[in-house]
């Protein structure tokens, strides 16, 4: 039987492990959305002060993140794990990256949490494909990473190989509530989807300075000017020509060891097609007219 979300989710809490930067800024979202959050850490003295961060926080986070809903959750510690879980219907793990900790924690969580609960890691490294050795239901594990609300407020979802579709499915419908944008993310990437693009960008900007092409405050400085319309950069593509953005590809890849195929054959792909972007009506998205 596949998974089906808990009718009662609304009267149920929510568990945060991990009251770290991230664990406590998670459960300050959650509870700013009107659900009750329990957070709990091996260190009483950081779970007491995510708690109090947590609860500060509330006012703050509703506002930023544009929610409406008239309560809020309250925010509780829990000095024991099993304390924490009980009756929760999602359980977000957010302690250290590394494997063997939170390889323990989803197998102890698997024991301890309620049936039907969704058991989410926040990592933004790990999948958590390799931490469900001890999980005897792996259908209801996968990763949410989330960014660092309420600033960025993008929740990144992808599942551990065996994670049942509805889980996914249940969880892009509900975090919107929080004033969150869930994105699925199709299969398993290390880095997930913006930390990769991120990853390229800083490399660059590294190298820019490095290189003697440019200081840090013009990069920054020209940075800030080209992302001030806001254009995202499949539209952009579109709007500069997707054969022209082969060719600047190709001389890169002549010029510069260690360019990957796959960008390049992609838009090979889209240009076999006839799409070149907003000049011929069509490129990664239809809709030019």
């Amino acid at each position: 039987m596949g998974y089906v979300f808990p009718e009662d989710a609304d009267r149920r809490p929510v568990a945060v492990v991990g009251g770290g930067a991230l664990g406590r800024r998670i459960a300050a979202v959650l509870a700013a959305g009107g659900t009750d959050v329990r957070l709990t850490d091996l260190d009483a003295e950081q779970r007491e002060v995510a708690r109090r961060y947590a609860l500060a926080s509330l006012e703050e986070f509703h506002r930023a993140l544009g929610l409406t809903n008239q309560g809020r959750g309250t925010v509780s510690s829990a000095d024991e794990l099993r304390d924490a879980v009980a009756g929760a219907w999602l359980v977000v793990e957010a302690v250290p990256e590394r494997v063997d900790v939170k390889t323990d924690v989803f197998g102890r969580l698997d024991r301890l949490a309620e049936p039907d609960a969704v058991l989410a890691s926040n990592s933004s490294s790990i999948p958590t494909s390799q931490v469900v050795d001890r999980v005897a239901r792996p259908e209801r594990v996968l990763n949410a990473h989330f960014q660092s609300p309420p600033e960025h407020n993008a929740v990144e979802l992808m599942s551990c190989g065996r994670t049942d579709p509805a889980v996914v499915d249940a969880l892009m419908e509900r975090l919107p509530r929080y004033g969150l944008v869930p994105f699925r993310v199709r299969r398993e990437s290390d880095g997930f989807i913006f930390n990769r693009i991120w990853a390229a960008i800083k490399r660059e900007c590294l190298m820019v300075v490095e290189e003697g092409v440019a200081a840090p405050e013009d990069v920054d400085r020209m940075w800030q000017l080209f992302t001030r319309p806001g254009t995202p950069p499949f539209r952009l593509m579109d709007v500069v020509g997707l054969d022209v953005v082969l060719a600047i590809e190709e001389h890169y890849a002549a010029v510069r060891e260690g360019i990957p195929d796959g960008p390049r054959r992609l838009v090979r792909e889209y240009l076999e097609q006839g799409r070149l972007g907003r000049k011929s009506g069509r490129g990664f998205y239809d809709d030019y007219d």
